[in-house]
């Protein structure tokens, strides 16, 4: 995982590990030792949307292309308060 300013800016579960409780784990040491309060995630990335609204991130806005320029559709993410 990489961090910046609260911002979680990458984070990564080898597939094998999928689903076995590493995430959320290790987002909880993420939350109490880096203060995680934000994401950017692919909204097409359906399965990571899904576990970081399951760790209290809602969505604050959408944008249509990525950083780069590129037609992948980005939500912003920031932890319910």
């Amino acid at each position: 995982s990489a961090i910046a300013n609260q911002k979680l800016e990458m984070f990564f579960i080898a597939p094998p590990y999928i689903g076995q409780g590493y995430g959320r784990s290790i987002m909880a040491h993420l939350f109490s030792d880096f203060a995680i309060k934000s994401v950017d995630v692919n909204e097409q990335n359906a399965a990571a949307v899904r576990f970081y609204l399951k760790q209290h991130f809602e969505v604050l806005s959408r944008d249509e292309r990525d950083d780069g320029g590129k037609p992948y559709p980005i939500l912003h993410l920031g932890l319910k308060t």
